[in-house]
């Protein structure tokens, strides 16, 4: 994907400020609203009002705290009930009501904020009063209407930075970079947020390269990053498996204010584990002054996953000792720990603790485990079992771990048992398809190879090439099967053969079963 708004393209990133530069903005929130507006009516607040017997105060206090709780209906109907009454609502309350609106998005929640805006636009708020115009971009916005939210945009008669940013935040969130990137441009001042908005739209819409392109060019701006956009960026180099540019940001955050940060340790621990360097990981967990539930989980998982079954499951316990009730998270680490080092017994332990003791209900990640579980023990019966047994039908994910372990056990009756699990499925994923015809052309059998491809053109499904990437000098490189695109393709592909060459010298015999499985007619 080409940024159009991306005017520069550094090779590496400049060295980390040793302190926030003077545009910086760390105490500034990343809410939605602020008090940074020229309205001068606009600095009021519930508690700010001097006359608490003021009808209207007091109304919309009801309405507020309905919309705390959730209660969006009752608020509509408390509103409702304040005009019968002929109190006339003010602007905090349209903005408690659109912020709830766009907290809670659904039918109701569009149909009664659209009801809102016709009621701001006949008292001119829409244009005139700052707050309530940027209440109605966000609602429009987190309810999937940008359009209408652009429109809410187009019609304020006077903006401020928060107004600009709900609108590019507005367009990351719904997936239209390219107007996201063109209101950004059209900034006169971009600050912190403005470029969090546009980092973390991208990470939450996949899009990790993009991401810390513009974090590259959010440093050579000048403007320092908050802990916000830190946290966007580590789950970025956690996506992408960028440890260079992970040790980087790990350096920046030391020069910060919020180098304790709860949620940044918790990103770098989830960072480093994902990256293989779970001693890092370790590391950052160890040194934190204060840390929550999602700081255990994260280093138990982390554990889990490096197949370090023996820390995960004592961190696991831990936990506990210390006075944190494990959670779903938390058990799926452990499970997983269980399912690596092949720890049956303490696995179905975990389970029925969790289900009977805990009283957690076991979601599909839970039974996911114990399939892995018996999977890899080869007791893939029971895994089957497991699976038929389960109160949710099984993702893509329990059935490739089920597949996987029956190809490495040559069983190709049970193989050919999950098939038909996964043609009830239908997800249109090509992974555990591809797997079942390499079962097939594994052991020659030609024929099941052949109706697998069938039935994946039957149903419109095609083998996704796969791909592999590798960070040099904070760059990352992709090469796809037959990739001949890159700069240095012909150096690379004669280190290659030189390495094919040698790993045949010293006995190694290459499978081509699946892939002729796949080239063949």
């Amino acid at each position: 994907m080409i940024l159009p708004a991306c005017n520069a393209t550094p090779t590496q990133l400049p060295h980390p400020p040793k302190s926030p530069s003077s545009n910086s903005l760390p105490n500034q929130t990343h809410s939605t609203f602020s008090n940074t507006n020229t309205n001068t009516n606009q600095g009021l607040s519930l508690r700010h009002t001097t006359k608490y017997n003021d009808p209207i105060v007091s109304w919309t206090t009801s309405i507020a705290d309905y919309c705390k709780s959730g209660h969006l209906v009752k608020a509509a109907s408390k509103f409702v009930q304040m005009r019968e009454a002929a109190i006339e609502p003010n602007h905090i309350t349209f903005i408690t009501l659109l912020s709830a609106c766009a907290h809670y998005p659904s039918r109701s929640s569009i149909s009664f904020g659209t009801a809102i805006h016709a009621h701001v636009r006949k008292l001119g708020l829409d244009i005139n009063d700052v707050m309530v115009g940027t209440a109605l971009i966000d609602m429009y916005a987190k309810c999937g209407r940008v359009e209408s939210a652009r429109l809410a945009f187009d019609q304020m008669g006077v903006r401020n930075l928060v107004s600009w940013n709900t609108m590019i935040d507005g367009y990351m969130r719904n997936g239209k970079f390219e107007d996201a990137l063109q209101v950004f441009d059209g900034l006169p001042v971009k600050n912190a947020i403005s470029w969090t908005a546009l980092i973390g739209g991208f990470v939450k819409k996949d899009y990790h390269e993009e991401a810390l392109e513009c974090f590259r060019e959010m440093q050579l701006s000048g403007v320092a990053p908050d802990y916000v956009t830190v946290i966007a960026v580590i789950a970025a180099c956690a996506n992408l498996g960028t440890l260079g540019l992970g040790l980087w940001v790990h350096r920046l955050v030391m020069t910060q204010d919020f180098r304790n940060n709860v949620k940044v340790s918790n990103s770098l621990i989830d960072m480093y584990s994902r990256c293989g360097c779970i001693d890092l990981a370790r590391q950052v967990f160890d040194r934190m002054p204060q840390r929550t539930l999602v700081s255990w989980n994260s280093i138990i998982v982390g554990f889990a996953v490096n197949g370090l079954a023996d820390e995960a499951l004592s961190y696991f316990n831990s936990m506990q000792e210390e006075g944190f009730k494990p959670d779903g998270v938390s058990y799926t680490g452990a499970l997983m720990a269980c399912s690596h080092a092949g720890l049956i017994g303490e696995g179905l332990r975990i389970f029925e603790h969790m289900k009977r003791v805990r009283r957690i209900l076991p979601r599909i990640e839970h039974y996911g485990c114990l399939v892995d579980l018996y999977s890899r023990a080869g007791r893939l019966e029971e895994a089957l079992n497991v699976l038929k047994n389960m109160p949710m039908k099984p993702n893509e994910v329990i059935l490739g771990s089920l597949l996987a372990a029956c190809r490495t056990q040559g069983n190709i009756g049970l193989a050919e048992n999950v098939m038909n699990y996964l043609i009830e499925l239908d997800s249109g994923g090509d992974s555990n398809y591809v797997l079942l015809s390499n079962i097939y052309a594994a052991v020659g059998k030609w024929d099941g190879a052949n109706k697998v491809r069938r039935r994946m053109k039957e149903r419109g499904i095609q083998k996704k090439p796969g791909f592999s990437s590798i960070e040099i000098d904070s760059s990352i490189h992709k090469f796809v099967s037959g990739d001949k695109s890159h700069e240095e393709k012909d150096h690379i592909y004669a280190a290659l053969e030189f390495l094919s060459f040698e790993l045949q010298l010293c006995g190694y015999i290459p499978d081509f079963s699946g892939k002729e499985s796949y080239e063949d007619g």
